[in-house]
């Protein structure tokens, strides 16, 4: 008995599923049956052969059903036309020799599948046999005046299906109801009900014209098989326009977000991995602009086609993801295996001809692409486009042509970032060496406390960099204000005030020339505006500024209170805090003010110290 409890405690339990299933459909099928093989005569011998040809032609000429292309064959009114003419018996006498004919036909399907599908067929006509004999039925001609037995069959036969296989799916899969749903009730009801009308038109056919009736009822048969593979087909084609980019022939965005819910999906509840990639055409506006949308719109062309060949036979799907952007949804791969998928198409691509390509920096067509992983936490499809596309942005900024792993160097990422940012910033910002040194130097020094001051603030990496850069940047507009007025050593005039206030909306239009730098356009326009509102260029107040906007006039105007100026004299530090503490609540944000205050005094006793 241990022995059985450990076989049954190890097995699998569609494994165990399976067994029971066949046990029950050959036993059933040897006690209806009786081997009624031994007491036919020759005329019902001819009419199993009969029979057994028509289920074999009907087993080919399926039904295609949508959404999926599901097949479902109409043997199964052959069966039930049997039932309804020479009782249950006769009709598994048809099923046997037709079960093994398939089962030598069809050699791709696993042989204890033919045994699974011959033993749930055993149960359906047994079961079907029976209610059709329960509620009255009598076998023979059809009975007009008594339809309900014939209805009840066609229940039994179609519950018992679709609980056997909705068994096999719970024990095999997750998705049981949904398969169960979808599969059987959604897109089977119907042709189910076709079925009875089939078996119930074959019965009368048979009974009342023999071997005629039988080839009218399979002609019939045979064109409605054509004419739903022909509405099938038509289904398919409206369903792939609706999918498809017209300019690429890849699939759409659309398709692409559906199945990229799917594929989540699926990954979730199998536990496969699951890889994006995401693709950017290098410098595609550059080579708009030269040759015209026309040939633009041929190049986006060439890579649709060119992505649709390299994925084809693979489990990659290719989508046009948008403008010059495309995925590509890689099931089943992990991240270093969709990477190297990627690059190996990068590098093909660049060997490919094309005409106009000397524009590119490259010399070759090229893309920049980011690669992600699904992973188990991900909490939408969202989060998973979002790594893909910071991977593809980091890709690009190291050069572009290139194809980079979300997460393979996290940390790294944001600091080479940062670094070649404020390496292309402070190339900007050498011009104040020869214009005006002092406001070169006070960018450098209000950079460094922003620097010291994230840290304080607890800003995660993309608020660090806006609030470092647009320190390092926020004076960049007194590019443009004439060098007399900017190293003037008198008072200013009101004239000349108005024009250094002009300095806000001048950097605001520079830095608006690099998209790169756009989300540091907030720094520059408004790092004069005051916590009353009297400051300037719109008099924003309180809360209406951004938070580290605040924080950046403050720093601001410290560092110009303890340096030279030309226009200003000089405080020490006290004094500065000083009248930090007077401005609070007026110029400056007093929670910031003093938490920079606390700041400055820490930084200066350990100077001091030192």
């Amino acid at each position: 008995m241990n022995f059985i409890r450990n076989l049954i405690h190890k097995a699998d339990r569609s494994s165990m599923y399976v067994v029971l299933l066949c046990c029950a459909g050959i036993g059933i099928f040897l006690y209806m049956n009786k081997l009624s093989y031994l007491h036919l005569s020759t005329e019902e011998w001819v009419m199993v052969y009969t029979m057994l040809g028509a289920a074999l032609i009907l087993d080919y000429f399926t039904f295609q059903i949508p959404p999926k292309g599901n097949q479902q064959s109409m043997d199964s009114s052959v069966y039930l036309a049997c039932i309804f003419m020479f009782g249950g018996a006769f009709s598994l006498s048809v099923l046997l020799p037709v079960s093994l004919i398939l089962l030598i036909k069809d050699r791709k399907l696993a042989w204890w599948k033919h045994i699974v599908n011959f033993s749930i067929y055993s149960l359906m006509i047994a079961g079907a046999a029976s209610i059709f004999t329960w509620t009255g039925g009598v076998p023979g001609a059809l009975d007009g005046y008594n339809l309900f037995p014939y209805f009840a069959a066609l229940g039994a036969y179609f519950i018992i299906n679709t609980i056997t296989l909705g068994l096999f799916f719970h024990f095999s899969t997750k998705d049981a109801l949904q398969q169960m749903k979808r599969a059987f009730v959604t897109e089977s009801l119907l042709v189910y009900l076709c079925t009875l009308i089939l078996a119930l038109v074959l019965t009368i056919l048979v009974i009342h014209n023999g071997i005629l009736g039988l080839l009218l009822y399979l002609s019939l048969s045979i064109l409605l098989s054509h004419a739903f593979k022909q509405l099938f087909l038509m289904y398919q084609s409206i369903e792939e326009k609706a999918n498809t980019d017209q300019r690429t022939g890849l699939f759409n965005h659309s398709h692409f977000e559906n199945m990229l819910e799917n594929e989540l999906a699926s990954a979730r509840a199998a536990g496969t991995p699951l890889s994006l990639g995401l693709i950017d055409i290098d410098d595609f506006k550059k080579y708009n602009d030269r040759f015209g949308h026309l040939q633009g719109d041929s190049l986006l062309a060439l890579l649709g086609e060119f992505l649709n060949r390299k994925t084809e036979g693979t489990q990659v799907t290719a989508f046009r993801y948008g403008g010059e952007e495309f995925t590509l949804l890689m099931p089943g791969m992990e991240l270093d295996e969709a990477y190297t998928f990627m690059n190996k198409l990068r590098k093909q691509l660049n060997d490919t001809p094309f005409e106009g390509v000397e524009v590119f920096p490259h010399g070759c067509l090229s893309f920049s692409a980011g690669v992600a992983r699904y992973q188990v936490d991900m909490y939408n499809k969202s989060q998973l486009v979002d790594q893909a596309d910071k991977a593809l942005y980091y890709a690009k900024k190291q050069g572009k042509n290139n194809v980079h792993r979300h997460g393979s160097n996290d940390g790294m990422e944001h600091e080479i970032d940062l670094v070649q940012d404020v390496r292309d910033i402070e190339q900007q910002l050498n011009l104040f060496r020869y214009k005006d040194i002092d406001t070169f130097k006070h960018s450098k020094r209000v950079y460094k406390y922003a620097l010291d001051l994230s840290e304080l603030l607890e800003l995660d990496n993309a608020e660090k960099r806006r609030f470092v850069l647009g320190a390092l940047i926020h004076d960049i507009g007194k590019l443009e204000i004439p060098w007399s007025i900017l190293n003037k050593k008198e008072k200013l005039t009101a004239e000349e005030w108005e024009t250094i206030k002009g300095h806000v909306t001048w950097g605001k239009k520079m830095v608006m020339t690099n998209e790169r730098f756009n989300d540091l356009i907030p720094y520059i326009e408004l790092h004069h505006e005051r916590f009353d509102g009297k400051g300037y260029p719109y008099g924003l107040r309180d809360r209406e500024i951004p938070r580290l906007c605040r924080m950046l006039t403050v720093i601001d105007s410290f560092d110009a209170m303890t340096t030279e100026r030309p226009y200003q004299k000089t405080k020490t530090v006290d004094e500065a805090i000083n009248e930090l503490r007077a401005c609070a609540g007026s110029q400056f944000d007093p929670e910031l003010a003093e938490l920079f205050i606390r700041y400055i005094q820490k930084k200066t006793a350990q100077q001091l110290l030192s």
